[in-house]
C-alpha cells in the first residue's frame, strides 16, 4: 500500500445553524456558534486516514491557542504531523461557514498561516515514490501547489488534484493529475477558462460522480445534516484507495461512500 502526502490547509471553523441563508443586506438569526475543526487539506488528510490510508499533513498553524491543538488533533488520528509547521508570525487559519436547515452552506475562510505555506515546506513531497499519492487542493498559494504536483510527478508518485476553491492552474500541472477532482459549478468555470484535463473526476451531489466515461451512482444518505466536508471526504478516501491499488470503480465507490457518510455529521470531521 502506498502512503498520501496531503498538501493543504489548516482551519477552525466557526459553525453556525440558520433556518435560510439570508439575503444581501439581510440579518438572520442563528443557533449557538460551535468551534470545529477544518480547512480543506485536513478535513482530506482525516478522510484518508479513516480509509486506512498512511497519511502525511503538510501545512501551516499559527502560534496561537488553536495550532498546537490542531497538531495534536492529527497526530492523534494517526497522521504524520512532521511536515506540518507552526508559524511564530502567523494565526491559525480561520472559516465562517452557516448551515441552512436543508444542509447547504456558505463559506469565508481568513487563510492565516495557511498563507505562508512556502516551497521550503515542501520537503515530504520529494520523499514520494511510486504507490504513492499526493493529494492537494487550492486554499494555499497555487504556486506551492503547482510546485508540488509537479516535484511529486518526477517522483514517480500519483498526483490527485481538487479544483476547490476553484483557480486556474497552468496547463501543464493539470496534465500531471490523474484524476483532477471538481464539483460541477468548478468544472463550468474550469471549462470556460479553455482548460481540459486529460484525467477528470466530476462529482454530481445526488447524482453520484463522474471519472471520464465511467460513472457511479450516489451512494444512499438517511438524512443531511450538514454538506460541509462531503467533498473532502470523498478526495481523502479517493486518495487512500488509490493508494491502496484500487481501480477507477473501486476508487469511485470507496470515495462517494465516503461523501455520503459525511453529511450526517455537523463539521466537516467527525467527532
Amino acid at each position: 500500500m502506498g502512503r498520501v502526502v496531503v498538501v493543504g490547509s489548516l482551519n477552525v471553523d466557526s459553525v453556525v445553524t440558520v433556518e435560510r441563508h439570508p439575503k444581501p443586506g439581510e440579518t438572520v438569526l442563528g443557533g449557538d456558534l460551535r468551534t470545529l475543526w477544518g480547512g480543506k487539506g485536513a478535513n482530506q488528510a482525516v478522510a484518508a486516514a479513516r480509509a486506512g490510508a498512511a497519511v502525511t499533513m503538510v501545512g501551516r498553524v499559527g502560534d496561537d491557542a488553536f495550532g498546537g491543538r490542531y497538531v495534536d488533533r492529527l497526530r492523534e488520528l494517526g497522521i504524520d504531523v512532521t511536515g506540518v509547521r507552526v508559524d511564530p508570525d502567523g494565526v491559525t487559519g480561520h472559516a465562517a461557514i452557516a448551515v441552512a436547515a436543508d444542509g447547504e452552506n456558505t463559506i469565508i475562510v481568513s487563510p492565516g498561516a495557511n498563507g505562508r505555506v512556502t516551497v521550503q515546506d515542501l520537503a515530504p513531497v520529494d520523499a514520494l515514490g511510486d504507490g504513492d499519492v499526493l493529494l492537494a487542493q487550492l486554499e494555499l498559494d497555487l504556486g506551492v501547489v503547482a510546485d508540488a504536483a509537479r516535484r511529486a510527478a518526477r517522483a514517480g508518485a500519483r498526483v490527485v488534484l481538487n479544483l476547490a476553491p476553484y483557480a486556474d492552474l497552468p496547463a501543464d500541472v493539470l496534465a500531471l493529475a490523474d484524476p483532477v477532482v471538481v464539483n460541477e459549478h468548478e468544472g463550468e468555470l474550469l471549462e470556460r477558462a479553455g482548460l481540459r484535463p486529460p484525467s477528470l473526476l466530476t462529482t454530481l451531489g445526488g447524482d453520484g460522480a463522474r471519472w471520464g466515461d465511467l460513472s457511479v451512482p450516489a451512494a444512499p444518505v438517511e438524512r443531511v445534516v450538514d454538506t460541509t466536508g462531503a467533498g473532502d471526504a470523498f478526495c481523502g478516501a479517493l486518495a487512500a484507495a488509490l493508494a491502496a491499488g484500487a481501480d477507477r470503480e473501486e476508487a469511485l465507490r470507496a470515495a462517494a461512500a465516503a461523501g455520503a457518510e459525511a453529511v450526517g455529521w455537523v463539521g466537516a470531521q467527525p467527532a
